[in-house]
């Protein structure tokens, strides 16, 4: 059999494997300019670093000798495959991104995009959450997507709102109790 019409099983097709994950059908990728700066200097670093580091690696290990036995050359090529798939991916973010700066926000009695929601629970238990893009999300910060369902309940709620959240557990309704843009 021709080896055109078999296929390695560590190659993968890395067209599938670098799309962006989806936003919704019609919405923008908004992001703030941290998260902005981040990807790029993410992207910065992978062309500037850390990929020139794996292509000498994988270049020195070729002039080894035999490949399909040379644990650097076999390990450096998968790496290199999946920086590229990296440099790919934030290539794609980077070039749909909207950099939206919170800062810029008129109405700050309202919440919009970048805004940090203090919020009551039902069982009285307080929240606080930055409204971010897709690609900042951070829990452990704080930081959830505006396209979340907690996020899209809170947009354009006031202080004082009382908002329905739809949850796994069902409709929960909270109460904003603070809305703050950075300085």
């Amino acid at each position: 059999m021709s080896k055109a019409f078999t296929r390695e099983n560590d190659t993968q097709d890395d067209d599938d494997l670098d799309d962006p994950a989806p936003l919704p059908q019609g919405f923008k990728n908004y992001m703030t300019p941290p998260g902005f700066q981040r990807l790029q200097e993410e992207l910065r670093h992978l062309l500037r670093v850390e990929r020139p580091k794996v292509v000498e690696v994988v270049s020195w290990a070729a002039g080894n000798g035999d490949r399909s036995e040379n644990g650097d050359y076999l390990y450096g090529k998968k790496r290199l495959r999946e920086i590229d798939r990296r440099i790919r991916f934030l290539n794609k973010r980077l070039e749909s991104a909207v950099v939206v700066n919170p800062q810029d926000q008129k109405n700050r009695e309202q919440v919009f995009f970048g805004a940090t929601v203090t919020y009551a629970r039902e069982d009285g238990a307080e929240n606080t959450i930055t409204i971010v893009g897709a690609d900042e999300v951070d829990p452990d910060r704080g930081h959830v997507s505006w396209i979340s369902p907690m996020a899209r309940a809170l947009l354009k709620a006031r202080q004082g709102d009382l908002v329905d959240v739809r949850t796994p557990a069902g409709l929960e309704q909270v109460e904003v109790l603070e809305i703050r843009y950075a300085d």
